[in-house]
């Protein structure tokens, strides 16, 4: 074999290497975000805290939709909750067109540095939903605001917490067991 050769399927190899990296990137970015709250990603649990504080925090919510015949709203535009305590909220969406939709929603926490501390025990964005033509389902999700938050310096005085959904298209993705995660309605 050749210098050049040798030369041209190292070359090769780093090319196939950084389009794989590239395409893995933004997979392994998320899990990463999800795992550390960093970035403002909001982090699951497995269970409420059982110290509640008299602290309480302004939790408002904001929806949009991307690339979908859809409308997606908050039944509640913001709530009042105490640190530590176990809120539920509810999201409606509509299929506005006359196909089946499959969409994912991604989600993140304004101010960022308050998202390891903004916890979720239930939500519709953990699974890709499926939405019939024309229907109308409403998703619940359940969270809290960790207790850590009144501790922590950088965060501490943060009265006012944002969380923010986007719905878009997916073509493959794990539907909600059941649908247990939504309640549909004829739409």
């Amino acid at each position: 074999m050749t210098k050049q050769n040798k030369v041209a399927i190292l070359c090769a190899a780093l090319v196939l290497t950084m389009t794989g990296a590239a395409f893995a990137a933004v997979p392994l970015y998320r899990i990463f975000c999800q795992v550390t709250g960093f970035d403002g990603t909001v982090k699951r649990a497995e269970a409420a805290p059982t110290q509640i504080l008299d602290q309480e925090v302004l939790i408002r919510f904001d929806t949009n939709v991307r690339d979908l015949p859809m409308t997606f709203r908050a039944e509640t535009l913001s709530q009042k909750v105490r640190i530590g305590e176990t809120g539920m909220a509810y999201f409606e969406v509509t299929n506005t067109s006359n196909q089946t939709l499959h969409a994912t929603a991604a989600y993140n926490v304004v101010p960022e540095r308050a998202g390891p501390y903004f916890q979720k025990l239930q939500c519709f964005c953990f699974e890709g939903q499926e939405i019939a033509p024309g229907a109308t389902v409403s998703f619940p999700i359940q969270y809290f605001v960790a207790p850590e938050l009144a501790t922590d310096a950088e965060v501490k005085g943060v009265r006012q917490i944002t969380l923010s959904y986007t719905f878009f298209p997916t073509k493959g993705f794990q539907q909600a067991a059941a649908n247990d995660s939504a309640v549909g309605k004829a739409g």
